[in-house]
């Protein structure tokens, strides 16, 4: 794993609990020294502050992206505003913790990116996985078409230039067509973690979602249940 954060006393207490969590930790104190480190040995996991000096978290974050690193990226960030999540996410960043932080929140959200990123974790060595039914690797609703062997999406005849977590969402309500996902079905199937009725998360993620699905002219897609949670449907 990869920290990135200019707080010494944050870097040090954080290196300190993931080391005892049991990762494997290399902490630097700036942008520069990340992607450094990144190119160097690259990491199975980053979590990046997103205010650091010269270069900073959301930087580090477009740079490793355009050079094809899909590496999951965990932001640290003091900014609690929608658009500025939202900026992270556009950078190419896979969740966020806002400060100040539980420390066990940060240990979820990290074991969720790497279950989404290691899915052989934990099986029986050198057993090949059954490759998907055809049916499971194109699936249609709504105007959409996923090919989620390729992890490629598409509204009409327009691709969808997506996120692992944006994917997966839309996978998720793909499948699940003209069904309301309650919220706490929703944040165990993509991160593996119910961060409970104070979280943000979700509603930044399907407004995201929701501003590459929809142009002007055509009909919204993912709608929202008031109170219980998000159904995908072509009104």
């Amino acid at each position: 794993m990869l920290l990135a954060e200019d707080d010494r006393a944050i870097r040090h207490a954080l290196e300190r609990a993931l080391s005892l969590e049991g990762y494997q930790v290399t902490a630097v104190a700036d942008g520069v020294e990340a992607l450094a480190q990144a190119h160097k040995t690259p990491p199975d996991v980053l979590l990046l502050d997103v205010m650091m000096p010269g270069i900073d978290g959301l930087q580090v974050c477009r740079v490793l992206r355009a050079e094809g690193d899909r590496t999951p990226i965990l932001m640290l960030t003091a900014l609690v505003e929608t658009a500025d999540r939202i900026a992270g996410l556009d950078a190419g960043a896979d969740d966020y913790v806002v400060k100040p932080f539980d420390v066990e929140e940060v240990f979820a959200r990290l074991r969720a990116l790497l279950r989404r990123t290691s899915p052989d974790t934990g099986a029986v060595a050198d057993v090949p996985k059954e490759p998907p039914p055809a049916s499971d690797r194109q699936i249609e609703a709504a105007g959409l078409r996923m090919d989620v062997q390729a992890r490629r999406a598409w509204r009409g005849d327009r691709e969808l230039e997506l996120t692992r977590t944006e994917f997966e969402l839309l996978e998720l309500l793909v499948r699940n067509a003209g069904i309301v996902l309650d919220h706490s079905t929703i944040y165990d199937r993509i991160w593996g973690y119910d961060f409970g009725p104070g979280s943000k998360n979700l509603a930044v993620y399907v407004g995201y979602l929701r501003r590459k699905l929809d142009e002007p002219g055509t009909p919204a897609l993912i709608h929202t249940v008031r109170g219980v949670g998000y159904v995908l449907r072509e009104d």
